[in-house]
């Protein structure tokens, strides 16, 4: 499967999905930590996937999100923002609701 493919398969199968730099435990960047906390902190199961340890999706994400920086958050196959977006999102209230309604459990 191609790496375009894969990563429209990942955004397609995951109704949040965060795209950082080391994982929400143990973040390898400022911008990956703070995203990843604002999203941790709305209480809802997320998937992500480590660029650093996924060269390809570092490469070709970019392109196919037409955004050239980590974090990139997904909700619903749609690319939410990066850590600015996220981090004013999480702190206007904005984040919660819109993960609360992609994540029905």
């Amino acid at each position: 499967m191609d790496i375009i493919e894969t990563i429209k398969k990942q955004v397609e199968e995951n109704d949040v999905i965060l795209y950082m730099k080391g994982s929400p435990n143990a973040p390898q960047c400022g911008f990956s930590s703070r995203t990843s906390q604002a999203v941790m902190a709305c209480g809802k199961r997320f998937a992500y996937v480590d660029v650093l340890s996924n060269p390809e999706v570092r490469q070709h994400l970019p392109a196919y999100a037409n955004w050239p920086t980590f974090p990139q958050l997904w909700v619903k196959g749609e690319l939410v923002g990066g850590c600015d977006i996220v981090t004013e999102m999480h702190e206007s209230g904005e984040l919660q609701p819109l993960i609360d309604e992609a994540v029905q459990e």
